[in-house]
């Protein structure tokens, strides 16, 4: 195991499950030490907790989809995620519907997004 490894454990665990945000590539290089930090601190509900993982990812799939939030490769990544946890497409488009109460913005972000990663998962 590498220095890098030992010293940033949650940097390589998130890596690993595949739920990644290319956007922390550039802040593991700015600050990695503090990268680490807000990644064990965002695990804790990942690794504990009475939640089925399919809602988990619904919340983050609201999360990412919300007016003051906006971020498309979040909501295309739970997405997939949900997917693969068993979430059906209408359970999702109902997150997306919740959602909207923020704002419709969420609904037009990640409506289209549901439709490709739907299409590509049944594929």
């Amino acid at each position: 195991m590498s220095d890098d490894q030992k010293k940033y454990p949650h940097m390589d665990a998130q890596k690993a499950t595949g739920d990644w945000n290319p956007a922390w590539d550039q802040f593991r290089e700015l600050d990695p030490d503090f990268l680490e930090a807000f990644l064990a601190f965002r695990s804790v509900p990942q690794r504990q907790g009475p939640l089925e993982q399919k809602y988990k990812e619904l919340i983050f799939i609201a999360i990412n989809a919300a007016t003051t939030h906006l971020h498309g490769p979040g909501v295309r990544r739970h997405i997939q995620n949900a997917l693969r946890a068993g979430a059906t497409k209408e359970e999702i488009l109902e997150t997306i519907q919740l959602t909207t109460i923020m704002g419709i913005h969420s609904l037009s972000l990640a409506a289209p997004i549901l439709v490709e990663e739907v299409e590509k998962f049944e594929g």
